[in-house]
């Protein structure tokens, strides 16, 4: 019983861990889409695979 005590609170731990890695890599991937290169390359690979 006393193993599981000390463990109570690493759930929660782990929980925020992985939401806050979530949030940096969703601004991460917001900050290099909304940049004109790589929009500009994405849009074109978009182009080609419609153009097919």
């Amino acid at each position: 019983m006393d193993q599981l005590q000390d463990e109570q609170g690493s759930t929660t731990a782990e929980f925020a861990m992985v939401t806050l890695a979530a949030v940096a890599f969703a601004g991460l991937l917001i900050s290099i889409l909304s940049s004109g290169d790589v929009r500009g390359m994405l849009m074109g690979l978009i182009t080609k695979a419609l153009s097919l």
